[in-house]
């Protein structure tokens, strides 16, 4: 069951800031800062946890017409796919390079191009930011990650 814990405003400002340097949510940079403490297994586990979550949060913030939140959460689904398979794999997932390189090596293995799915998911991560997307185009970003979604979750 997830925990509350209170921070030090200074370490709460610390993992922001790693988070805005790395493009990262805030949690994701606490969990990767403690995730390798755990054996391979349990950080493969975490990160599908994690996975399952971000889902089921971007599902319920669409329902709500909150396209930028869950645009956002939509990416924390992806980014905790390629972080369980690159764990499996043994690839480095700590960066916004490492996922594109991540997507890079399994469109490889799979002959199949994922970059133009992985780009949309990149696409709503900016928007989140910037919230610049029409409901038309952040609809059709949406169904390329839910589709990258389910290609890296058969892996």
């Amino acid at each position: 069951m997830p925990a509350v814990i209170e921070l030090p405003e200074e370490i709460y400002r610390a993992l922001e800031s790693r988070a805005r340097a790395l493009g990262k949510d805030i949690v994701d940079v606490a969990i990767d800062s403690m995730v390798n403490l755990l054996d391979p297994k349990t950080r493969v586990e975490v990160y599908l946890k994690l996975y399952e979550k971000y889902l089921s949060e971007a599902e319920e913030l669409y329902k709500r017409r909150d396209l930028s939140q869950s645009g956002e959460k939509y990416w924390g689904a992806v980014a905790a796919l390629l972080n369980a398979i690159a764990e499996k794999k043994g690839w480095p997932h700590y960066s916004h390079r490492d996922y594109a390189d991540i997507v890079e090596k399994l469109s490889e293995e799979l002959k199949e191009p994922l970059g133009r799915l992985f780009a949309s998911a990149e696409r709503l991560h900016a928007n989140y930011y910037h919230n610049f997307l029409t409901e038309l185009n952040f609809e059709a970003h949406r169904e390329d990650v839910l589709e990258l979604l389910r290609k890296l979750k058969a892996l």
